[in-house]
């Protein structure tokens, strides 16, 4: 086996947690005749970390709380060498000992919530572990879809109107709150800020329907947004595979659903419980919209994929008014479902090449990373330093007792 361990990290404390564990036997299925040795990071609904062959294969997944039983808890540490490992923290056997394996990538397959917003990124900076997909900016800005319009209206990018508002506002304001709305004018769309896979996403006809919803996505998340409703609308993604200095566009595709808004069932239920994902969601790919509203989403989602600092893959999604072809921008997901392996077949490149093509990615970013003076040649702790600090400290007591 190959000394080049591959880490698939997946699961997480997030609404999206069953998601991110399809995502993640997708990726782990398109990777098993390569020359990696895949090693599994499972962070339970707890947040726990675990590892283990068994949490390889999906079928271990219908009972999570024994599946937390059996794995193995391990954690990111440094090996003598100073290089990342993933550590076993506990022993599986009476004759067995905790293994540690370097670690040459990893792929992040979460969604949501700590996954997907640049927080479990900020831990592989720490650990000095080349990563998958978009750095810790990218996947903040990403997550905060009111940030993420916020710097697309800077840019002067096409956005629906709307607003957002916390928890705190709604319970001393709501009429301010529903009168915004009004303002907007129905039907309106409510939101999560800071979610995907449209959960809590409603679409409301009158205020009554609004309050519910609102009452309804505070489980979810304590920032809300509001947003005017498309109509007649069609829902146009596109994905952007590369760093902001050489990338490349998919085709587009066309998100088909039961009503306009695509809800959580359209996305991965669709399929009669298909273990698929998000392939097996319905859409028409390619698209049927016009060569120049394809074009326009694609240098579109170019550049917001640079102004976004993004890297590896991403999906793009954009709202179309499908009797103006008036074209929105709606949000940037930095770790798409399935990691929309399905827009890049059209393409001609199948998972197994679209997940070496990050790996090799990732590897490069973090070979430039490291090429940098990382440490400034100087040590402030020497005695000189310190005894001016003694010197600072001595003063500061002096005017102390002068009070």
């Amino acid at each position: 086996m190959s000394s080049r361990n591959l880490v698939v990290a997946f699961g997480g404390v997030s609404p999206e947690h069953e998601v991110s564990v399809l995502t993640a036997m997708q990726v782990i299925a398109s990777l098993k005749e390569t020359n990696y040795n895949i090693i599994p990071l499972y962070i339970s609904k707890s947040g726990r970390w675990l590892t283990g062959d068994l949490l390889l294969e999906m079928e271990n997944y219908q009972d999570l709380d024994e599946l937390k039983e059996e794995a193995t808890h391990c954690t990111f540490s440094h090996d003598n060498l100073g290089q990342p490992v993933l550590l076993e923290t506990e022993k599986k056997g009476l004759f067995s000992s905790p293994e540690s394996y370097t670690i040459h990538a990893l792929i992040p397959a979460f969604h949501g919530s700590e996954g997907e917003n640049g927080a479990f990124q900020g831990t592989c900076e720490m650990y000095n572990i080349p990563y998958a997909g978009s750095n810790v900016l990218a996947s903040s800005l990403g997550m905060d879809k009111i940030k993420a319009k916020d710097i697309c209206r800077a840019h002067d990018l096409p956005i629906v109107e709307g607003f957002d508002f916390y928890e705190s506002e709604w319970v001393k304001d709501q009429q301010s709150i529903l009168k915004f709305a009004e303002q907007l004018g129905y039907p309106v769309i409510l939101k999560p800020v800071n979610l995907g896979s449209s959960i809590g996403v409603s679409r409301a006809e009158h205020k009554d329907e609004l309050i519910e919803a609102i009452e309804t996505a505070f489980r979810y998340d304590e920032n809300l947004m509001v947003e005017r409703a498309i109509s007649p609308l069609l829902e146009i993604n596109c994905s952007v595979l590369g760093t902001a200095h050489d990338l490349q566009t998919s085709v587009c595709e066309r998100p088909l659903g039961e009503d306009e808004t695509l809800s959580f069932e359209d996305k991965y239920q669709s399929d009669n419980g298909s273990q698929k994902g998000m392939a097996s969601a319905d859409r028409e790919i390619p698209a049927d919209i016009s060569d120049e509203l394809t074009q326009k989403i694609q240098s579109l989602s170019e550049k917001i994929f640079k102004l976004f600092r993004a890297s590896g893959i991403a999906r793009l999604d954009f709202l179309v008014n499908a009797d103006t072809e008036e074209l929105y921008f709606n949000e940037i997901n930095t770790i798409p479902g399935s990691f929309s392996f399905y827009l890049w077949e059209e393409s001609g490149m199948n998972m197994r090449e679209l997940m070496l093509k990050l790996i090799d990615i990732a590897t490069e970013q973090h070979k430039k990373k490291v090429g940098r003076i990382r440490s400034y040649d100087t040590n402030l702790l020497n005695e000189k330093a310190v005894k001016g600090i003694k010197g600072l400290k001595g003063t500061q007591q002096q005017g102390a007792s002068d009070k």
